[in-house]
């Protein structure tokens, strides 16, 4: 497939997916969905912005084996969730390009579960600890209205647990699959009076596509909603996970092509790995007030401890300022948001205000420990690094929704966003000084969009806003030279452009069809780069100015009783629009300057997905799907590349509703064609091990059963 011309693709696209959507009959007719994308329940049809929801019960019934979120997400525009297979590093998710570099967590895209930040204050994210069994929705905002988040938002995505409704419901589901994929959870829901309930348990183990690449994962989820009096509501969160897995590490070019399933010899030989815990609880209490009035307050807190065996050569170590090979992270974290929102007039049209405080606080103990003892590697050794680390940030935000006419809607908004970091060095040995400091960024943050209705099936809308992306403690935890964070790193700093068509079929209609067009650009400023990646140490800087612009196309078609085709379009032209001198190995640094217009590394120009798929309440079920996407430089200078790519899935299944019991058994294969690629890269790598192979061929078999009481 030959990439898109940018301005070709659009008439032509559009022309295409409304003859297509205007000649279907037969749809079926689909439950509302509302989203919380401007802190307001909205129909999507009606946000001025890009946004997107996924059901949770979908991402379950295709039969995917549910290791992480990556396997359901090719059907949203403008996001690319990488395959990695590897359960030692966190999912690679970026949103128009934002977070593509991140080799470390979820970096430029804020992530919420339940309303509660898994996006650290810092723009570090961890996406480890969502349930997949107890998901209801997932929502993903992209554009300029994702500025009102805060630090680090390029995009947001946001995962709903299921309420619990109705009578009690017990159920569970195993899975068998390929690569010794095994995979058993529990669930329990239902309400009791004014209390709803979702209780849900699993546990995951694989042994890996590659070698070296063996995990096990642990995980609970509760969810508790109580209707109280005085229109008021209370919801308490509580969820845990334990992680181990083995990291087989990226292999370099030679590797990749003769031996993709290898793991590199430094990953067995210091037995890279890692091991994560995590504990959260999260409290959400709403009050109408009156009719006009509401308050919400949420309060979370919880702990995280990472240790990661990583392969570093003694050699290496032996310098007086190198931190080791060993990385501890003991993290506490917690906040609160409190909202306000009131609906009254102006002008006497409908004016909605929702106005809020959010405060988000981490602190952090950061060790590091050679990863040997004597002539044994892989083992914790001496300590070589101690530090206690701090970052809060404080973010006032405002938000207004104003109707000056039936069809005109005006949305606007500003958030002041303030991020403090604090470093407390404890280990002040001989060349080791002591590194302590401290660092405040801070930004205002605005955002405005106008939505015009020409009719009931069309929405025209046109944003644009203001965002900031401060370093992570990633990023700033190392110096190319000497020891101590990095305090030079400055924030990027971005203008985020946005103009889009939606359109639907008629209320009641035959057929149930519809469609959405956004075309965006986005300038950035001091755009943070890899500096340097070698030594199991990567250190970061400020590259000058950036460009993101491209075009997104999504579609949903019902052809037919029980049918659903769906399809979605990313083109992104991602690029550095200044030259910057590039110091560092050879391998990260082939000439002393990276060319202005090359491409951002870790992005893709074209990613295509389809899918179609037969899903009668009971009986035999189907589906199919395809995934293309473009080629993925590895680096700065663009000198290499992940091939373009193309993947097929398919899967069957049958549902039996006998009586109380709902039983489904579900078969799935994917890349039936058993393409070797690269699931993702990791950018910038500066041993040259850029490449992360996608698992071959690969089945997964199912079964659920439920009974309702």
């Amino acid at each position: 497939m030959k990439p898109f011309s940018f301005l070709s693709a659009v008439p032509a696209t559009l022309l295409g997916l409304a003859c297509a959507a205007q000649g279907v009959v037969g749809a079926q007719t689909l439950a509302p969905v509302t989203v919380t994308a401007t802190r307001t329940e909205q129909v999507p049809f009606d946000v001025p912005a890009s946004v997107d929801v996924l059901d949770g019960e979908r991402m379950r019934s295709d039969g995917r084996a549910q290791l992480n979120l990556s396997e359901s997400l090719s059907l949203l525009p403008g996001l690319l969730a990488r395959d990695r297979q590897n359960q030692a590093q966190d999912l690679q998710l970026s949103v128009r390009g934002f977070g593509a570099r991140s080799t470390f967590g979820v970096r430029g895209v804020r992530l919420y579960v339940d309303g509660i930040p898994a996006t650290m204050p810092d723009g570090q994210g961890q996406l480890s600890h969502i349930d997949l069994a107890s998901v209801g929705r997932l929502e993903v905002l992209r554009g300029p209205f994702s500025v009102l988040y805060g630090n680090s938002s390029g995009g947001v995505m946001q995962v709903f647990t299921e309420e619990g409704q109705g009578s009690p419901m017990l159920g569970g589901s195993v899975a068998t699959g390929s690569y010794g994929l095994r995979r058993a959870d529990v669930k329990a829901s239902g309400a009791a009076g004014p209390m709803g309930y979702v209780l849900s348990a699993g546990r995951l183990s694989t042994q890996g596509f590659r070698a070296h690449s063996a995990a096990e994962r642990e995980g609970a989820n509760m969810r508790l909603d109580w209707a109280l009096a005085g229109d008021s509501s209370l919801t308490l969160l509580a969820n845990s996970v334990k992680v181990e897995a083995l990291d087989p590490l990226g292999l370099s070019r030679a590797q990749f092509d003769t031996a993709p399933r290898s793991a590199d010899p430094a990953a067995t030989t210091f037995n890279t790995r890692k091991t994560v815990s995590q504990q959260q609880i999260g409290a959400v209490y709403e009050r109408k007030v009156d009719a006009d009035n509401q308050l919400r307050l949420m309060l979370y807190g919880g702990e995280r401890a990472t240790t990661q065996f990583q392969a570093i050569p003694v050699a290496v170590q032996a310098g007086p300022q190198h931190p080791g090979g060993v990385i501890g992270l003991d993290r506490n974290y917690g906040g609160l948001d409190v909202r306000w929102t009131t609906r009254t007039t102006l002008a006497q049209r409908p004016l909605e205000v929702v106005g809020g405080l959010a405060y988000d606080s981490m602190n952090e103990r950061r060790r590091g420990w050679q990863n040997f003892r004597g002539a044994t590697l892989g083992v914790q050794g001496a300590l070589r690094r101690d530090e206690d680390n701090r970052v809060t940030s404080l973010d006032p935000y405002v938000q207004a929704t104003w109707k000056p006419d039936p069809r005109w809607t005006l949305n606007a908004g500003v958030r002041h966003s303030r991020v403090n970091f604090e470093s407390a060095d404890n280990f002040v040995v001989g060349a080791n000084g002591n590194d302590s400091g401290s660092v405040t960024y801070s930004a205002t943050l605005p955002a405005a969009g106008v939505s015009f209705a020409p009719s009931e099936q069309w929405r025209v809308y046109v944003a644009a806003g203001r965002g900031f992306e401060t370093p992570t403690f990633n990023e700033l935890a190392y110096r190319a030279a000497g020891s101590g964070l990095n305090f030079a790193l400055r924030p990027s700093r971005s203008d985020n452009l946005e103009a889009g068509v939606k359109w639907r079929s008629a209320q009641g209609a035959a057929m149930r069809a519809e469609w959405t067009a956004a075309v965006f650009h986005t300038a950035t400023q001091d755009e943070i780069v890899t500096q340097s990646n070698t030594g199991g140490r990567s250190t970061f800087r400020n590259a000058g100015a950036t460009r993101r612009r491209g075009l997104e196309l999504a579609a949903s078609v019902a052809p037919a009783r029980h049918w659903l085709a769906q399809f979605s379009y990313t083109l992104l032209d991602a690029r550095y629009r200044d030259a910057f001198a590039c110091v560092g190995a050879a391998t990260l640094c082939p000439a002393p300057q990276v060319p202005a217009g090359k491409r951002l590394p870790g992005t893709a120009r074209n990613a295509l997905a389809m899918e179609l798929g037969w899903r009668p309440p009971t009986g035999w079920r189907s589906g199919v799907d395809a995934r293309y996407l473009g080629k993925v430089a590895v680096n700065d200078f663009n000198t290499d590349a992940a091939a373009s790519f193309v993947t097929l899935g398919a899967h069957v299944g049958y549902v039996f509703d006998l009586a109380r019991w709902n039983v489904a058994a579900t078969a799935r294969v994917d890349n039936i064609a058993d393409r070797k690629y690269a699931g993702s890269v990791i950018v910038n790598e500066g041993n040259g091990r850029y490449f992360e192979p996608a698992a071959g061929r690969n089945y997964v078999l199912s079964l659920s059963a439920s009974y309702r009481f």
